[in-house]
């Protein structure tokens, strides 16, 4: 229990409201954010609710709400006693009273326990937690003796594990070494110890400065792409289509590893429409940013056909990714008849020439992008192009026709051809890709497997993206 001495009679609850009342330039950042109290019963009855005093007057630098910040609390004695979860409360005047209504439980101090549900329950979606790849930062504010009847160590170092922010805080005579087990590094930011509840003011200002400060803005992180701040520490994250270097600041692109020369082959007929069109063009981006484009990395091109064939640029026009998603942004759409055959024909004979900057002994791959049937014959100019050793992918949306998929898809089909019904149903064409890649297999000669493997993972992520986009229209 808590080893407390008498509350400072000068330190009253007014003077604690002036916290509130004080005007806060709070840049406060969202965050899942979970009070972890510990209710045992060496706490006396009159402690007991300095707990819950310093927790309202913690709250007051939270912007509470379902897009903002969201507050869980949990109890804990023998057992553990949640008191709501981070989706019960929106507002902070709910908050505020759900901690004025708890109730001492006076009972054993089972803080492994507490933390082990913490981790296993109360930052789960289920729960109201957002999902993790949304990178809300998950808090866990333990408070307690530092006296637990159960283990601690290694349950705290798994919650750390999943990504949990753990600040732990002593109050009274407490062991520091508990403390230092449960707290997330560094320490010195995450553990802190206070004598008294006469010194909650200190605290209070310690934790303002920390909830309050956009880290990223105070230290010199040297992140290459994106700081992400959260209380008392940051992290770097890559813009899409970058992976983190294992320094933790830099990124590099998710497919920096192959080479290749890649020739998308757009479908721009009347049937796919301008909106379908926009989707596909950010498509196109997204993998363009996976991939290592430059003079001897990725080069990339790529046609738009309809009833006539366009080149929009060639694989010798752009050696920077910027250059080419502008140009994919610049492309308007055709909007006319669907000459499939024509288009194929165009990128064998044309695409991967000298002339248009196609190199010697580098992987040949086309991505193909159809939403219907073809107005000419596909089978003659896919056939030819994969006999000179071009890789085609064929990915079909709607009114395209599966044996034209497979005329035109490299062989194994299964691993090259992917089709939905629909553009809202592109997670048939993602679990495909996501299974194809999963399988490990090579696909085709070694000398360019990683290149299309890292190639289909980019892929699936963006398509994956681009059916969120649509189910959340």
């Amino acid at each position: 229990g808590f080893y407390l001495c008498c509350w400072d009679c000068h330190l009253k609850m007014k003077t604690l409201s002036g916290w509130r009342q004080r005007d806060n330039p709070c840049k406060a950042i969202p965050l899942d954010f979970v009070f972890v109290i510990d209710s045992s019963r060496s706490i006396r009855t009159n402690d007991y609710e300095k707990v819950k005093t310093f927790i309202i007057n913690l709250l007051q630098f939270l912007k509470i709400g379902h897009d903002a910040t969201r507050v869980g609390l949990l109890q804990y004695g023998s057992v553990v006693q949640p008191e709501f979860s981070l989706s019960t409360y929106t507002t902070k005047s709910e908050v505020e009273q759900a901690v004025r209504n708890m109730e001492h439980l006076a009972t054993g101090t089972m803080t492994g326990l507490a933390i082990q549900y913490t981790m296993e329950t109360a930052f789960t979606e289920e729960h109201g937690a957002r999902p993790m790849n949304l990178h809300i930062p998950r808090i866990a504010m333990i408070v307690t003796d530092g006296r637990p009847q159960d283990t601690v160590e290694e349950i705290a170092a798994q919650a750390r594990q999943a990504g949990i922010q753990i600040f732990a805080i002593g109050v009274g005579r407490v062991d520091m070494n508990t403390l230092r087990a449960i707290g997330s590094e560094p320490h010195s930011e995450h553990v802190h110890l206070v004598a008294n509840f006469s010194q909650i003011e200190t605290l209070i200002s310690v934790f303002q400065s920390k909830l309050c400060s956009d880290m990223c803005e105070v230290v010199d992180h040297q992140c290459q792409h994106i700081c992400v701040s959260s209380p008392a520490s940051y992290r770097c994250k890559c813009r899409e289509g970058y992976i983190l270097n294992p320094d933790g600041k830099t990124s590099e692109p998710e497919c920096s590893e192959g080479v290749m020369d890649l020739v998308f082959v757009i479908d721009g007929s009347k049937s796919l429409g301008p909106n379908n069109f926009e989707l596909v063009k950010q498509f196109v981006n997204s993998i363009v940013d996976s991939l290592d484009i430059s003079k001897t990395g990725t080069h990339v091109g790529l046609l738009q056909y309809s009833s006539k064939v366009r080149t929009e640029f060639t694989l010798g026009q752009y050696s920077t990714a910027q250059h080419i998603k502008s140009a994919v942004n610049r492309m308007r759409y055709m909007g006319r008849g669907s000459m499939t055959g024509s288009a194929l024909r165009h990128m064998f004979e044309s695409s991967f020439s000298t002339k248009e900057g196609g190199r010697f002994n580098i992987p040949r791959v086309s991505i193909v992008f159809t939403d219907g049937r073809s107005q000419d014959d596909v089978s003659e100019w896919a056939t030819k192009a994969k006999n000179s050793g071009i890789t085609i992918y064929a990915l079909g949306v709607g009114k395209a026709i599966e044996q034209e998929l497979r005329e035109i898809a490299s062989e194994p089909d299964e691993k090259h051809l992917y089709y939905a019904e629909d553009f809202e149903k592109m997670a048939e064409i993602t679990k495909k890709l996501k299974s194809r890649i999963c399988a490990g297999n090579p696909i085709i000669s070694q000398g360019i497997s990683n290149s299309l493997t890292c190639l289909l993972a980019a892929m699936s992520r963006r398509l994956e993206t681009l059916e969120n986009q649509l189910v959340h229209k």
